[in-house]
């Protein structure tokens, strides 16, 4: 499956930035969808995650409350709405996808190592 990632930019601390992650090439429902992050000079780390239909959602305990991730089978989209953004989520946004159990997915969802296939990243700067 392919991914493409769109809508990062630049944005005033507080604001709020809509990126969008569109997949083709595979059966989209059959995904769990991600969203990752990585800074300058930081390791990639987990932002959200979101079950097949849609039904449960992980956060990373930094975003829980000012971001909500989203899909819509229909499109093959995923999105994450980021509101009260800070300096500290300026980073590299990307999108993923992986194949995990109803069981396997809550303890796993967060690690990148299991998302097996990637967007390109889309770059968030929040200025201060």
């Amino acid at each position: 499956v392919q991914l493409q990632a769109s809508g990062g930019g630049l944005v005033q601390a507080g604001g709020s930035l809509r990126l969008s992650c569109s997949a083709s090439g595979g059966t989209f429902r059959s995904y769990v969808m991600g969203w990752f992050r990585q800074a300058p000079g930081k390791e990639r780390e987990f932002v959200a995650a979101i079950s097949w239909s849609g039904d449960s959602t992980y956060y990373a305990d930094s975003v829980k409350g000012r971001f909500t991730i989203s899909r819509d089978n229909a499109k093959n989209t995923v999105d994450l709405q980021m509101n009260s953004l800070k300096p500290e989520d300026t980073a590299v946004y990307y999108c993923a996808a992986a194949v995990f159990t109803i069981v396997s997915f809550p303890k796993k969802c967060s690690d990148y190592h299991e998302y097996t296939y990637w967007g390109q990243g889309t770059l968030v700067t929040v200025s201060s």
